[in-house]
């Protein structure tokens, strides 16, 4: 059992968590830099940034289950440094190219998909990582440790994306990120645990594998109601990305400099969402907590369409805050009962099927925040961006997870045998 200090006293651990917290402030740098480079520079419109979006996003659902499979013949640890090192390659591009006076859309459209599937690979591979690194008993204590530095940088990282911009120009801000996923591969690439490769002759077809990993996941009515839930969410909240910064610089005439620090005022609270996870799960029962965190992230959503100038900016804080806080709360709860019931053969492809259902229907909602942006103005979007988060709760209402809120159960999410599914993805 862990003493004082808990996994910080795990050195990989150390190091994972190392690597992790600066990519991620690395990567909140991107969120604000990267729509700026085509807002401001190249003065790229409504539908234009909509796009951009959606080819952002657009690996999880292209590549986002053959992803798994392929994770899941490789070795993990070196899938995320290789995919680090790409990254940093690609993002460095642009400050490249528009020093030489040749920046394009196009180009960032490329980036974005290099970016994009990179990225794919690595949260596949790190999901899969990370149970074998600490142990399946610690995965609530991992997942938070792991999402508290995310909404650190969440919160730190948007005021100093603002700054950046601000300082030193919109593409070359992007430098930061790209420095940061090479002190991630740097800290990776430390990390002292056997970095296995998965026997060859235990191998199948891909697409054998891959139906076995969808099996995995719609067998279990639990994961099918969180998959359903996180498709519908993450529509919404890409319709409201793929527009929001473009609703504050056009429509409210605001600085990158003053959205960072709305941007991070609106993160800060939710850092106590991954810290406070475990407590609340226990204290409501983790059905509870599920269709709680939710339901407060769908109210969260509704008030930011609500934002103006003057003191309604706080409508946005308080969104985003209340949003923010609930979506990490709620992802450590499910992330880390997807982990716990997987075997181990088949973590890549569970974890790549899930995002796969859930983050393919991004860009679905990029393009559709460019579409209904364009054809019926930037707030009613947002509208329509709130509404769909608030939908997203009911098939967590329609499921088991229902009736166990009901009871009060709290122990539900830790008994697969409950949910008609044996450990090894068999039906029981």
């Amino acid at each position: 059992m862990p003493g004082r200090g808990g996994l910080f006293r795990h050195a990989d651990f150390r190091r994972l968590f190392l690597a992790h917290g600066v990519s991620q402030l690395g990567a909140q740098v991107t969120y604000l830099a990267l729509p700026l480079v085509a807002i401001t520079y190249l003065h790229a419109s409504t539908f234009e940034i909509g796009v951009l979006t959606t080819l952002e996003s657009l690996a999880f659902l292209v590549i986002g289950l053959p992803a798994g499979a392929w994770c899941d013949r490789m070795r993990r640890r070196r899938v995320l440094i290789t995919t680090d090192l790409v990254r940093a390659g690609a993002l460095l591009s642009i400050p490249v190219a528009a020093a030489l006076g040749v920046l394009s859309v196009w180009q960032l459209y490329t980036v974005v998909l290099i970016h994009g599937a990179c990225t794919v690979f690595f949260d596949v591979s790190g999901l899969a990582f990370l149970p074998s690194l600490i142990g399946r008993e610690r995965l609530i204590e991992g997942n938070g440790k792991m999402e508290s530095a995310r909404q650190v940088a969440l919160a730190a990282g948007p005021t100093l994306a603002g700054f950046l911009v601000e300082a030193l120009k919109a593409p070359f801000a992007l430098v930061a990120d790209a420095v940061s996923y090479l002190w991630s591969a740097a800290w990776l690439s430390r990390i002292r645990a056997p970095d296995v490769l998965p026997p060859r002759a235990d191998r199948q077809p891909l697409r054998v594998e891959i139906a076995e990993g969808l099996r995995f996941v719609l067998r279990n009515p639990v994961l099918r109601a969180v998959a359903a839930t996180g498709a519908i969410a993450v529509v919404g909240i890409s319709i409201s990305r793929a527009i929001l910064v473009l609703f504050l610089v056009r429509q409210l005439g605001l600085t990158a400099g003053t959205i960072g620090l709305l941007f991070s005022v609106g993160s800060v609270a939710s850092i106590g969402g991954a810290m406070v996870t475990t407590r609340l799960a226990r204290r409501l029962g983790a059905p509870r907590a599920l269709i709680g965190f939710c339901g407060i992230a769908g109210a969260g959503s509704l008030l930011i369409p609500l934002t103006g100038n003057g003191w309604a900016l706080g409508f946005l804080v308080v969104g985003e805050t209340l949003q923010m806080a609930s979506i990490v709360a709620y992802n450590v709860t499910q992330v880390s009962y997807r982990q716990r019931i997987c075997p181990d053969h088949l973590l890549g492809r569970m974890n790549a099927t899930m995002r796969f259902l859930m983050w393919g229907t991004t860009p679905v909602g990029g393009l559709l925040g460019g579409v209904l942006g364009t054809a019926i103005g930037l707030r009613p979007t947002l509208w329509t961006a709130g509404a769909l988060l608030v939908v997203a709760t009911l098939p967590l209402v329609l499921s088991p997870l229902g009736p166990a809120a009901v009871r009060g159960d709290r122990e539900f999410l830790q008994e697969p045998v409950l949910l008609g599914q044996k450990a090894d993805g068999e039906q029981a």
